[in-house]
């Protein structure tokens, strides 16, 4: 298997201490961008008019796998698969982002990030409300928490 960056991701956030848990959590998500490498340009074309897009990019800097974990907001240890972590054995993150049109030809804004600066950008989806979107989908062990704070913890 061979995954090649189509580009890399430009957040404000320096570490993973700095990133927030998911990109819905700031009060006030801010301004990033997704960079793309001037091979995959064409790859762009009709995208404009869609207010959301689905990321996905490799977490270069999680760390070793943890199969097994206690999340800091529970007391019970969890699987990898039931969690949000970014510690996985393939460190694939993904995330729904506002889209807010084009800053440069190879660089489109976008809100509700969670990653470090310089993340190595894998793919660019259209996010489509009646494919990608589950309104009546539970959240298993995380119910209980999700009143805590905006979106659901991770």
């Amino acid at each position: 298997m061979l995954l090649r960056p189509i580009g890399h991701l430009a957040t404000p956030f320096a570490s993973r201490a700095d990133c927030p848990r998911n990109g819905r959590q700031p009060a006030a998500p801010p301004l990033c961008h997704a960079v793309v490498a001037a091979d995959y340009l064409p790859g762009l074309a009709g995208l404009e008019g869609f207010s959301h897009l689905i990321l996905l990019y490799w977490l270069d800097q999680a760390g070793p796998p943890a199969l097994l974990f206690t999340p800091p907001f529970d007391n019970a240890p969890r699987g990898v698969f039931a969690t949000r972590n970014p510690s996985r054995p393939n460190p694939i993150g993904l995330s729904v982002v506002a889209f807010e049109g084009f800053a440069a030809p190879d660089r489109l804004r976008v809100r509700y990030l969670d990653c470090i600066d310089g993340t190595p950008l894998l793919d660019i989806k259209p996010y489509l409300a009646t494919t990608d979107a589950e309104p009546h989908a539970s959240l298993g062990w995380l119910a209980p928490h999700a009143g805590r704070s905006r979106g659901a913890p991770g």
